[in-house]
């Protein structure tokens, strides 16, 4: 019976254990509510401030596939602007994904452009105020690989464990690029704000409306699915300094589908009205091949509020049958905000995700 190499064997394990992340689908961060130019289109100019900038990196199984582990870069730009004499905002901009996966340096390029429009729906001083907010991106995105850094059945001898990389490999019109595709996404979010500082919020998104090709083989018209995402949570006070922030995503994409739930706790002082903390615990389901859903991971969060920034630092701990490759660690992710403010007083009033 033939021999497979580590390497080898690892590669038929992640083929086998991961094949929906490999069947055109979509990085993800932990932290969604910290990425909310991933999440919905729709939460574009959703904050308060003149603008907001935003950058995320997810390192995940570094445990066992470095030097290469799989590694998301992102980063966004948004401003927002006051139309007409009501409480109404039109918003723009910009953002780009990076995320490279293995040792062939599988890669996922993007780059959006994107609009809100934000519409005071009811109530004012001293009462619950409602908002609408609908936003679309178009963009541009890219995927490549390296190829020279995979093994073909036709580089290994009989009974060799050892590749023969001079060899060919049999893959006829493989090529390093994929062709540059057009990208577009749209969403929808309803939200209030309560008289108690507290808020509720519920939103929806598509992305990849028109499901580009994303294919690097030629003649082969493989699709990036659309990527179907609800969303809702809040903030809700407890008492003067401590307050709950539930949240729940669903999400689904082509085969796969994936639910995120947790809870962030808050901590504020009235003396130190600059300064504010959050620690959470989250939980992922989702499901494998043919599997039913099952508990993929659990996320421990901490963020801190500091003025004008927020920084979030969290860690996955695995929880699924990877446990015995991995000893249960997973993904390490950093999120850093900053929120420029108004030059005057902003009469909407948005939630701080």
């Amino acid at each position: 019976m033939k021999q497979f190499s580590k390497p080898i064997f690892l590669l038929v394990t992640l083929l086998a254990v991961f094949s929906p992340a490999l069947e055109a689908q979509d990085p993800r961060f932990s932290q969604y509510y910290a990425s909310s130019w991933n999440l919905n289109p729709a939460m574009t100019g959703v904050f308060n401030g003149r603008w907001r900038a935003t950058v995320n990196y997810r390192d995940q199984w570094n445990s066992f596939l470095a030097p290469v582990p799989f590694r998301t870069y992102a980063a966004s730009f948004e401003t927002r602007y006051n139309v007409g004499a009501n409480n109404d905002y039109a918003s723009f901009g910009l953002g780009a994904m990076h995320d490279e996966a293995g040792a062939a340096r599988y890669t996922q390029n993007k780059v959006q452009v994107g609009g809100a429009f934000l519409k005071q729906l009811s109530g004012g001083r001293n009462s619950s105020e409602h908002y609408l907010s609908a936003g679309a991106q178009l963009g541009f995105g890219q995927n490549s690989i390296d190829w020279s850094k995979l093994w073909f059945s036709r580089q290994f001898d009989t009974g060799s464990e050892t590749p023969d990389l001079g060899a060919a490999s049999g893959e006829l019109n493989a090529n390093a690029n994929s062709p540059l595709y057009l990208d577009f996404n749209a969403g929808i979010l309803w939200y209030v704000v309560f008289p108690n500082e507290g808020f509720f919020y519920a939103g929806g998104a598509m992305h990849h409306l028109n499901q580009p090709t994303i294919s690097l083989i030629e003649d082969n018209k493989e699709t990036l699915y659309s990527r179907w995402s609800g969303h809702v949570g809040g903030q809700f006070p407890l008492t003067e300094n401590f307050a709950v922030l539930p949240g729940v995503l669903v999400m689904k994409q082509g085969p796969a589908m994936e639910t995120d739930l947790g809870i962030n706790f808050r901590y504020s002082n009235n003396d130190l009205n600059e300064l504010a903390l959050r620690a959470g615990v989250w939980g992922r389901v989702g499901n494998k091949l043919d599997k039913d859903l099952q508990m993929d991971a659990i996320t421990i969060v901490g963020m801190l509020e500091l003025n004008r920034w927020m920084l979030g630092i969290s860690y996955d701990v695995t929880v699924s049958g990877l446990t015995a490759a991995n000893n249960s660690r997973g993904a390490f992710e950093v999120s850093l905000t900053y929120f420029h403010p108004e030059h005057r007083r902003s009469r909407v009033t948005c939630p701080n995700f």
